[in-house]
């Protein structure tokens, strides 16, 4: 019997104790509501801190924000159709608060986020590990072209949302030389979109197979000597302190990998000044980035081996083998729930 039928689900609900493997109640989909079919879900590096207890979060809970679906029924006033094949965004947003208004809907004064809610509270089926999840009013979703493959449009509700928001404010790529720090998933997915813009990329990286992977997207190890724009994914104070030493004159700096509590970086302001820099910082992203993710990967796809960036998919009774540290050459594990 289908699981619609049945009006149940199953997850993969995760607590201080392990993760289980569990039917859900599969919701009735209220005003603006989406319930998505998950077709894959990649494991986002946030969720392995969260499971290896360097990243707070509520327990239990279902976890998971990096998918691709398609709409499985849609409440009143949803803009979806059942049928359409989706990506969206890890924010579920209010719309209506002074930083919505502002632009900054991810910093949303009410904000709550796919992946990152109580299994107790009322957004139960919030995660991507799971057959289905729920999709409040206020979670972007945006229409995927059936020929990016699953493996390829799962990360765009996160990595590559999170890059184009990067580059945004890095400015103009075209001809610059761009160091990017950091070759997990968001340092190579900024050296594949930096390079088709036209940029010098330059990749740094402790690990040798990483920048290895970096350079089938277009990146070239980071030897030294001047940048006209840095960009952070490794949140290293060391990193960032030697990158904003060599940032040119008019140059920027864009940090995005400073997430957690650290140490400080000094800071010259004599050297800001005189050097015209520009320091910035990303957290998140906005609606039309999640569009631009799409975008890109729907162009690149055939031409930039993205694909190889995520292991084959495993069965979601198997989650426990993927919510764990993955070889360095693998930047996502994924599960088809």
């Amino acid at each position: 019997m289908d699981t619609l039928t049945r009006r149940l689900t199953r997850a993969a609900v995760w607590s201080a104790d392990g993760v289980r493997v569990r039917d859900v109640e599969l919701p009735t989909p209220g005003p603006g509501e989406l319930l998505v079919r998950v077709d894959l879900a990649t494991v986002c590096g946030s969720d392995l801190h969260t499971v290896s207890g360097r990243r707070p979060a509520p327990s239990p809970s279902i976890l998971g924000h990096e998918a691709v679906g398609h709409v499985a029924a849609a409440g009143p006033g949803a803009e979806r159709e059942i049928g359409e094949r989706i990506v969206w965004s890890v924010t579920a947003t209010c719309g209506r608060c002074g930083r919505c208004r502002r632009g900054f809907t991810a910093k949303c004064e009410q904000v709550r986020k796919v992946g990152h809610e109580a299994f107790t509270g009322d957004w139960p089926l919030s995660g991507g590990y799971a057959e289905h999840i729920l999709l409040p009013a206020g979670v972007t979703t945006v229409t995927v072209p059936e020929k990016v493959p699953d493996a390829v449009a799962a990360p765009a509700g996160c990595a590559t949302a999170t890059v184009m928001a990067v580059l945004e404010a890095a400015g103009e790529l075209g001809g610059r030389r761009v160091l990017i720090c950091g070759a997990g998933m968001l340092g190579i997915t900024a050296a594949g979109a930096c390079t088709e813009r036209g940029a010098q990329v330059l990749i740094s990286d402790p690990h040798p197979e990483r920048q290895h992977l970096a350079a089938r997207f277009g990146a070239t190890p980071d030897l030294g000597g001047p940048v006209d724009i840095a960009l952070d994914f490794s949140g290293s104070p060391d990193a960032v302190a030697g990158a904003l030493a060599r940032v040119d004159l008019g140059g920027r700096l864009v940090l995005a990998g400073s997430v957690t509590p650290g140490p400080t970086v000094a800071l010259d302001p004599e050297a800001v000044v005189r050097g015209w820099l520009t320091i910035t910082g990303v957290h998140n992203y906005e609606p039309r980035h999640l569009i631009r993710a799409v975008e890109f990967l729907a162009r690149t796809h055939g031409t930039m081996p993205w694909n190889d960036l995520v292991a084959d998919p495993v069965a979601l009774d198997a989650i426990g083998a993927v919510l764990e540290p993955t070889p360095r050459a693998v930047l996502r594990a994924s599960i088809t729930p």
